[in-house]
């Protein structure tokens, strides 16, 4: 999410799926969205069911998946990374709106006081610990809004690395 301005989705997006073909094809919820640098980067999404977060390695710009750690996360810290997500993602509602600017962005600490804490609650669990798993993720974008409360609107489809 950054500590700027909403980044967009990239422009060369020009195919959105609707969540039964996503899941008929394999494709798995994303949760939260922590990081976005020309495509997903860090957040929480399911693998195999069940909820994990991902950390992007090297990104090439390469047209294939790209490869992330992924390690289990709690229900627990699912729950209170979703809380804070809410907090961006109604923050983005008022940016998208013209409501508010960039200045008034959660994530620059100091501007809400329940976001900064659950930053510092969060800090540990998004460490990529020693046993992470490798693996690819393809990604699919669905017909929804990119920043919205229940999640982002991108799924990820895993496979082993190469």
């Amino acid at each position: 999410m950054g500590a700027g301005a909403a980044p967009r989705y990239p422009a060369c997006v020009a195919e959105a799926w609707d969540e039964e073909q996503l899941v008929a094809d394999g494709f798995e919820r994303v949760y939260v969205e922590l990081e976005w640098y020309d495509g997903p980067r860090a957040g929480i999404a399911e693998v195999n069911g069940r909820p994990h977060y991902f950390q992007g390695l090297d990104y090439d710009h390469a047209d294939e998946a790209d490869e992330y750690r992924v390690w289990p996360a709690s229900e627990a810290t699912v729950q209170l990374e979703r809380e804070q997500w809410a907090i961006f993602a109604r923050w983005n509602e008022r940016y998208e709106a013209g409501t508010v600017g960039p200045e008034s962005h959660p994530g620059q600490g100091g501007i809400d006081a329940r976001y900064d804490e659950l930053d510092l609650l969060l800090a540990p669990y998004r460490q990529v610990p020693d046993d992470a798993r490798r693996l690819e993720g393809e990604l699919r974008f669905d017909t929804g809004a990119h920043y919205r409360v229940e999640g982002p609107g991108f799924w990820f489809r895993w496979r082993p690395s190469r």
